[in-house]
C-alpha cells in the first residue's frame, strides 16, 4: 500500500530491551472506508508486540489510525499497513497485529499479520 500519512508513530527508549515481555494494545474504536463501496467499516485493531530498544508512544498511534477514517482501504491491507508502519517506527523482536472487523452484509472477518512469519 503506497499511502503515506501525515503523522509518523513516535517511540520511546525501552528501559528493559534485555528482557522479553509482551504489550498489548486495543484500538476498539478503529474505522476506514470500504473502497467498493465508500462504506464504513469499523474494526477493533488488536497488537501484541515484544519491544527491542524503543516502545511505540500511544498517542501519536491514536492519531495515525485515525488517518486510516477517510481511507478506502481492503481489511487484509488494513492489518498489514498497520504491521508495516509499526515495524518501521520501533522495529520490534515480534509483533502480531489483529484486525476484527464488525459484520458486515452477513461476514465477519478477521485479519491476523505478524513478524517475525
Amino acid at each position: 500500500m503506497s499511502h503515506s500519512f501525515k503523522t509518523k508513530i513516535e517511540t520511546a527508549k525501552n528501559q528493559y530491551p534485555h528482557r522479553d515481555y509482551e504489550v498489548n494494545i486495543s484500538i476498539p474504536e478503529f474505522t476506514c472506508v470500504c473502497p467498493k463501496t465508500s462504506l464504513p467499516d469499523f474494526a477493533t485493531i488488536n497488537i501484541q508486540y515484544i519491544p527491542d530498544k524503543l516502545l511505540v508512544e500511544l498517542k501519536s498511534l491514536k492519531l495515525y489510525c485515525v488517518e486510516y477514517r477517510d481511507l478506502g482501504i481492503f481489511h487484509e491491507h488494513v492489518a498489514n499497513k498497520i504491521l508495516d508502519d509499526f515495524i518501521g517506527a520501533c522495529s520490534p523482536k515480534k509483533i502480531i497485529v489483529t484486525a476484527i472487523f464488525n459484520t458486515r452484509g452477513g461476514i465477519n472477518t478477521t485479519v491476523k499479520a505478524s513478524w517475525p512469519n
